[in-house]
């Protein structure tokens, strides 16, 4: 059975609504909910974000022991200038241990038992950088369980460092401070109901361990190898890590695809360190593995090194039920931090991509035409977490036409979550991205950029999803792609649900809304989109920013619900109209307005 994350919820007080530009108190509201407003804010909720197979409790839900504390930023707080352990948290809050006997205690609270647990933590960076590894002990209703494992070799980037991102010295910032470490679980499954303790004790050597989260999931028996198909190892792939697999697995895709057969990888860990330059290309091929916690391809050159790893996906490609992971440092793609895309998919032919689990990669770089990614995660990434592009390029293999990102769950990215770019390219010949659908996905806590971004296309949809945590910029982007990006022709935003946004990277805010800059390609066109139905709620600034010019937005039905800024703000030199129906502010802080309008004269608001 599938489960939706425990997400926070803000109660509703002081509701306003803002129809054709007027704010109106509705009468009896002061002080307590009105509970239709409430009941249509908590529906459209529960339907947002993804389905998935585990539950997520967060850390500060738990109890608390020792001298174990909370630490969180709320609406209204100062909000830092860079990065730190709370902007970076899920929901901006989590668990701190830093002395021998603190704890945290959770319940496992997703109504079965849970084989597998994925622990969200951060452990301090070495003081040369690198990272280092330290235990940290978990408990089952109170009885010692097993040691779990944490590093912070893959986190702790500085930004802007001299040297490397990695180089903690260097005169950088630092930040992406967290990271997952999935976890089997020793002994008997932890039954519904049970409690998970995770206590920093004598032998958990850390100065200082983060606790952002824990899922829990009852991951089932491994899949089996599939009719009419070619095993990898018959062709050589080691599923026990102690040689490179590369060539073994394309050897096996060739086979597959010139006799029209499909491609097994069973259980097991294969090495990917072919330093040929050469990446895995599945073009045309059907490639399944045991599952996501059962198959994985790691990725791990000798750093550092220049080594593309991407894994190709082309026409007639179908890939699925396989874990992606790499020991990359730092974001660099086929640089010598050892990143790179996890898939990158093409072809006019269309592709389906299902149940793979990306991990310490780039992005998911998708473009083709009628693509398909569904029921995926990524954590942990360099990069977006999926990304619907043109290619930037004018091949015919990568228009970006009607690709469909669906019931997919990102945390972690170093970058946007769901994003669709459409760049024109600096001599505007590359196509217009049209009919990008983002879907039912879940975004928590990217370290850097948006949870959902629009950088312009045509028939844009992203509905019914959930954002929770975002710590450079919004929640949710709309506008075009730099100075080279073609113009947002028309996109609908419904049904989504948007906590947090406004982050330390310059002046953020929940909701932001632009446009070409005067020195694009474009200069006189629109953006043109069309929000209803959505929940914007927490902003650490204004609930929802329009700026720069030549903007047509079209709101209705849509709930801000306690901003720590204005609910609506438009700033000065704004040119085109708004469309504003219906919608409501609530949760007000003290001296805050639900629409600041800086451009009455250039940018009406009408109903």
């Amino acid at each position: 059975m599938h489960r939706r994350i425990r997400r926070p919820s803000i109660w509703l007080s002081g509701v306003a609504s803002i129809v054709a530009g007027a704010l109106l108190v509705l009468p009896g509201t002061e002080g307590h909910a009105e509970s239709k407003a409430g009941d249509d804010v908590e529906a459209v909720a529960a339907a947002a974000g993804a389905t998935t197979p585990f539950v997520t409790v967060e850390a500060e839900t738990g109890t608390l022991g020792g001298g174990a504390r909370l630490r969180s930023i709320k609406p209204g707080a100062t909000v830092p200038t860079s990065a730190t352990l709370e902007t970076e948290a899920s929901g901006h809050a989590l668990v701190e241990l830093k002395t021998t006997g603190d704890a945290v205690t959770v319940r496992n609270s997703s109504g079965k038992q849970a084989n597998t647990l994925v622990v969200r933590a951060s452990i301090p960076d070495a003081a040369a950088g690198g990272g280092i590894d330290a235990s940290l002990n978990l408990y089952v209703n109170g009885t010692f369980r097993q040691a779990i494992t944490l590093s912070s070799k893959q986190a702790w980037n500085y930004r802007n460092a001299t040297t490397n991102p990695d180089d903690p010295n260097a005169g950088g910032v630092p930040y992406r401070f967290y990271n997952e470490f999935p976890v089997r679980v020793t002994g008997s499954p932890i039954a519904a109901g049970s409690t998970l303790m995770l206590r920093k004790d004598t032998a958990n050597t850390a100065a200082v361990y983060d606790i952002d989260s824990v899922d829990l999931e009852d991951v089932g028996a491994a899949r089996t190898q599939p009719a009419n198909s070619l095993s990898v190892v018959t062709y050589g792939a080691d599923p026990n890590f102690t040689k490179d697999s590369t060539a073994a697995i394309q050897n096996a895709v060739d086979a597959a695809r010139s006799q029209g057969r499909s491609v097994w990888i069973p259980a097991g860990r294969y090495l990917t360190n072919s330093l040929s330059g050469t990446t895995l290309n599945l073009t045309g091929v059907t490639v399944e593995g045991a599952g996501m916690w059962y198959t994985t391809i790691y990725r791990k050159p000798p750093l550092p090194a220049s080594w593309r790893s991407q894994i190709l996906v082309g026409s007639g490609t179908t890939l699925r039920d396989i874990q992606i992971d790499s020991n990359a440092t730092w974001r660099d793609v086929g640089g010598p931090g050892g990143a790179d895309y996890g898939i990158n998919a093409s072809g006019a032919g269309g592709w389906l991509v299902e149940r793979i689990w990306t991990r310490h990669t780039d992005a998911n770089w998708l473009s083709g035409t009628n693509g398909v990614v569904r029921n995926s995660r990524t954590a942990d990434s360099y990069g977006d977490g999926f990304n619907i592009n043109n290619g930037n390029t004018p091949n015919p293999d990568k228009l970006g036409l009607n690709i469909t990102v669906q019931n997919n769950f990102a945390r972690g990215t170093g970058d946007d979550s769901f994003a669709t770019y459409s760049d024109a390219g600096a001599g505007g010949t590359n196509g217009q991205v049209s009919g990008a659908k983002i879907l039912n996905n879940t975004a928590i806590a990217p370290w850097w950029a948006n949870g959902l971004r629009i950088a312009g296309g045509r028939q844009v949809e992203m509905r019914n999803n959930l954002v929770n945590g975002v710590s450079s910029n919004s929640a949710l982007d709309i506008g075009v792609y730099g100075n080279t990006g073609h113009p947002l022709e028309s996109a609908t935003v419904s049904g989504n649900v948007l906590i947090g946004g406004g982050g330390w990277n310059g002046v953020r805010h929940g909701v932001r809304i632009s446009s070409p800059s005067s020195t694009s390609l474009f200069p006189d066109t629109y953006t043109n989109v069309t929000m209803s139905d959505n929940v914007m709620r927490g902003a650490l600034r204004a609930g929802l920013y329009i700026d720069r010019t030549r903007v047509r937005a079209t709101l209705t039905g849509n709930t801000i619900d306690g901003p720590a800024k204005q609910g609506i703000w438009i700033a000065s030199g704004v040119t085109g109209t708004g469309t504003f129906t219906g919608n409501t502010v609530q949760n007000l802080l003290p001296g805050q307005v639900a629409v600041q309008n800086d451009s009455p004269g250039t940018f009406p608001i009408g109903g």
